[in-house]
């Protein structure tokens, strides 16, 4: 006994040796990250394309709540309510926990793996007399084997499985992003269908009063019937508007409330009251381009998933080589229960097996292949979404650029149209115009009001956008001793109503 046992502990250490010799050796490519190519600077941000010049901060860019910006707390209540309770972010996490549970499938790989196993027979050999008893068999026994990953096949399945816990973090990083965008682009559409109510019901009004003016008119007999029904006509018109605009509140209610994870008219009561949109911050730290392949949570993860499908190539590329393994037992067998663990009913055997895989009809090959071109793919991927998160900011800085000077002039015209009405109004009241001119200024102011506030809508619209292209601050903090350059910034300060 005292023999088998050397064997065994000689044969244990010379495997342990030879593992730790060759541990190091894994086969198939090892991943590089990706490199990217980016302008130096943005074209939204040059003093072409702004209103205003382009400013600098010495303060790095810091977006991670950038909805506390606008300064409007029910705002800030949603999106971290949203954060906390969404369905959509909850799948997220989901799919993170099935990501690291499968990578403890995969790393049980790298560990010897032992079963028992135990069984009662009671029975008698064929071809004897009736004088040979029933006999009772027990049996008992312990099965290992370890699988050395000598070709680090096991290894680069793990190193794949932490590229796709990565990918799975930052998927949910991304949703997050999504999310806080998609709350505040809601709630800024629905401050704004509040704010074109409010200017519709002015208006009217406004427009009712002239009608009335219009009928003592026309009782005095100074003006015609075509007077009234022009002015009854533009105040139907006026007052059609708003049950569309207030469908439209509604249901944007509705959507805020089922991105809270709440039935649609759960936020009615909260919501349903009218507030001012919310007011834009006075310039936004927008970074540099080569900064965005660290801030964009989308772009990170399509980097982990070329990192993941780059260690499947040495997943499938250990397939050519042979698998080598450690395989052990020790069994007992008796007919008699009480002696079944004394030594001579042991058995026991212990050594090293080797398999491999000499002829697949090339399927190992063309597995390899289909693992570089999903590798291809994942690195296609990458670049594309590398030029779809450029091509993000550039539209929300343009567009953001142009809004801000398409509602400076919508401000320039309804100060006109205001004066436009208030001076024909006095001349047609003391019948030195027709009513037509009256007519066609208040159609002019409320066109001017409501477009003014679609404007002020778009501006934080896009202002949420370039927020989100920019990945919305989830980048990771700089190290310590890291020099952060000071990003560029650009005014999104919305002019004096």
């Amino acid at each position: 006994m005292k023999k088998e046992g050397r064997v065994v502990r000689m044969l244990f250490a010379a495997t342990v040796s030879l593992s730790l010799m060759i541990a190091g050796c894994m086969v198939g490519p090892d991943y590089h990250p990706p490199q990217a190519k980016t302008p130096p600077a943005w074209a939204g941000a040059s003093k072409e394309s702004t209103s205003q010049p382009t400013a600098a901060t010495s303060q790095p860019a810091e977006l991670a709540l950038w909805w506390g910006n606008f300064g409007d707390p029910k705002l800030t209540g949603l999106v971290n309510e949203a954060l906390q309770a969404n369905l959509s972010l909850q799948l997220a996490q989901a799919r993170l926990r099935q990501a690291r549970a499968q990578r403890g499938v995969i790393v049980g790989g790298l560990f010897p793996a032992a079963s028992g196993t135990a069984s009662y027979q009671r029975g008698r050999p064929a071809g004897v007399g009736p004088a040979i008893h029933d006999q009772n068999l027990f049996q008992a026994g312990l099965d290992a084997v370890w699988e050395l990953d000598v070709f680090g096949g096991i290894r680069r399945n793990v190193e794949s499985a932490d590229a796709t816990i990565m990918a799975a973090q930052e998927s949910i990083r991304d949703v997050q992003v999504s999310l806080a965008a998609e709350v505040a682009l809601d709630y800024v559409l629905l401050r704004g269908f509040q704010q074109q109510i409010v200017i519709a019901r002015d208006n009217l009004k406004s427009q009712q009063h002239t009608a009335g003016i219009t009928r003592q008119r026309l009782a005095a007999g100074f003006v015609g019937g075509l007077d009234v029904a022009n002015a009854d006509a533009l105040v139907a018109t006026t007052e059609s508007i708003i049950p569309v605009l207030e469908t439209s509140a509604q249901q944007t209610i509705y959507a805020l409330s089922v991105l809270l994870a709440r039935p649609p008219a759960d936020l009615l009561r909260d919501l349903s009251q009218t507030a001012p949109l919310p007011a834009a911050p006075h310039e936004i730290p927008i970074g540099l381009p080569s900064e965005l392949l660290r801030r964009r949570p989308d772009i990170r993860a399509a980097e982990a998933q070329i990192h993941a499908a780059t260690a499947q190539i040495g997943v499938a590329t250990a397939d050519l080589f042979p698998k080598f393994s450690l395989t052990g037992n020790i069994g007992w067998q008796n007919t008699l229960g009480e002696n079944l663990f004394k030594d001579i009913s042991r058995s026991w055997s212990f050594g090293p097996s080797v398999s491999w895989a000499i002829f697949q009809g090339g399927s190992i090959l063309s597995n390899i292949q289909v693992q570089e071109a999903l590798r291809d793919q994942a690195f296609i991927t990458y670049k594309q979404t590398v030029l779809t998160a450029l091509q993000d900011v550039e539209n929300a800085l343009i567009a953001l650029a142009k809004e801000q000077e398409h509602r400076k002039s919508l401000a320039e015209a309804v100060v006109a149209n205001r004066k436009a009405v208030d001076l024909s109004m006095q001349l047609y009241t003391q019948g030195q115009t027709d009513f037509l001119n009256v007519l066609n200024a208040q159609r002019s102011l409320f066109a001017s009001e409501d477009a003014l506030v679609q404007s002020d809508r778009d501006v934080a619209t896009d202002l949420i956008a370039l927020y989100k292209a920019l990945g919305g601050g989830w980048e990771d903090p700089p190290k310590q001793g890291q020099v952060t350059s000071a990003p560029t910034t650009i005014p999104a300060t919305l002019p004096a109503k």
